[in-house]
């Protein structure tokens, strides 16, 4: 992939400080080892317990097969994740290794904050998905070693359907539409859909502009494709499901948390964007024989969204070869394989089988074919918050459709043309 000739303005701010990981005297364990490595980590395993018990076990065995080397796997949580990212980079003060999403790692990269680390695959680089690969690499060099793949899909509360006469559960926007009259006569809405700016647009609007066959970016990466046609079809299908007593109540402002919300309450019937761990919570709340996991829902286009985790090696490290050591090992096979069976996540390996134990996997699995990564851009990211912002002034009623667009394409347009 080539990196766009943009100049972010966080590069100025950016520090390459050599402190090796993190200042904290507990930083590495009890390995007594020379050399320091620190890993920030984010909730993978959504269970705290379990991902506390996995990561302290990876960071014993990494230990106990590398004595020079003390490491530390900082848990960190995904709120306020860039934010903190940006702010550890540029003071020269975090970590040596931390989990990006393919346009974190393009936003870094470009900026400086980031450091290739070819040398943590040039044993094994052909056992690695090629497409895993390709999303993060950048001029030539690589920039993440993935250690997962996520998947999405449908889920279905079948109950809620059945009630309001439906035995199929929607497959395209069409049946979508269809089916939210008669569930919002029941009081259900049919889609939810969580327009918080706090939500990534990943799980939310992109989605439903893929599926309208449209894109946040033009293909060169010069200027954004999101107020065109496609992308006022897909506010558009919003606004009418809303008109129809088809989405929550609370859509405009909600957050993306399964838990408790209305998926799990019965208010509403299905989603268009979930991973394993959620439809577990699902089956626990509704019960198991009423919620149906079905492919990607179809628009013009057919689509979900599922990108590898990538672990990133910081311009603070400042020993390439313990961080090489590092990222090795966490993506290794064994190590892969056991994060996929807690996380319910995939393998960016050839050489590494599927999870299983659950039905839904085969499904999730067959939706990795219809998955886009994102908007991997130097600028996705702050795009993405300008049009989050004015979605939700639409979903408010404050704004059109069209002016929604327009004000977020006008932002955004000026955020491109300063380099973010």
């Amino acid at each position: 992939m080539r990196v766009r000739s943009v100049a972010v303005a966080a590069a100025a701010a950016l520090t390459v400080a050599a402190c090796g990981g993190s200042d904290d005297d507990t930083a590495g364990g009890d390995g007594g080892g020379s050399a320091e490595v620190t890993v920030w980590m984010y909730p993978v395993i959504p269970d705290q317990d379990a991902s506390i018990a996995f990561w302290d076990q990876v960071e014993a065995d990494f230990e106990a097969e590398h004595d020079d080397i003390d490491l530390t796997i900082e848990q960190q949580p995904w709120e306020g994740r860039d934010e903190k990212i940006a702010t550890a980079i540029a003071s020269g003060q975090g970590p040596d290794l931390v989990l990006l999403t393919p346009d974190q790692t393009l936003q870094y990269q470009v900026s400086g904050g980031l450091k290739p680390l070819d040398g943590a695959v040039e044993d094994d680089r052909d056992a690695y998905l090629p497409s895993a690969l390709d999303v993060v690499t950048f001029e030539d060099e690589l920039y993440g070693v993935p250690i997962y793949h996520t998947s999405t899909t449908t889920a279905y509360n079948m109950a809620a359907f059945q009630a309001a006469g439906f035995t199929e559960p929607p497959a395209t926007w069409d049946d979508v539409m269809a089916a939210a009259p008669a569930l919002a006569a029941n009081g259900v809405s049919v889609l939810d859909y969580s327009g918080s700016p706090e939500t990534t647009l990943n799980l939310t609007f992109y989605p439903l502009l893929w599926q309208a066959g449209g894109t946040v970016f033009t293909e060169d990466g010069s200027d954004v494709a999101f107020d065109g046609p496609e992308g006022l079809e897909a506010l558009q299908f919003l606004l009418d499901l809303q008109e129809a007593g088809g989405l929550p109540a609370e859509a405009a402002t909600k957050t993306n948390l399964v838990d408790g919300g209305p998926l799990t309450t019965g208010a509403t019937a299905m989603t268009y964007s979930i991973t394993l761990p959620d439809i577990q919570i699902m089956r626990t709340s509704l019960g198991a024989e009423n919620v149906v996991v079905g492919a990607p829902l179809a628009g013009e286009e057919q689509v979900s969204f599922g990108i590898p985790g990538v672990l990133a090696l910081t311009s603070i490290n400042d020993d390439e070869d313990a961080a090489y050591e590092v990222a090795s090992f966490i993506a290794s096979p064994d190590v892969n394989a056991a994060l996929n069976a807690e996380a319910g996540t995939f393998p960016a390996r050839t050489d590494v089988e599927d999870p299983t134990g659950d039905d839904a996997l085969a499904t999730l699995s067959d939706a990795l074919q219809y998955a886009r990564p994102g908007e991997v851009e130097p600028t996705s990211r702050q795009v993405m918050t300008v049009l989050s912002a004015q979605l939700q002034a639409a979903l408010q009623g404050s704004k059109s459709p069209e002016d929604a667009l327009a004000d977020a394409a006008s932002e955004a347009r000026d955020l491109i043309a300063r380099g973010g």
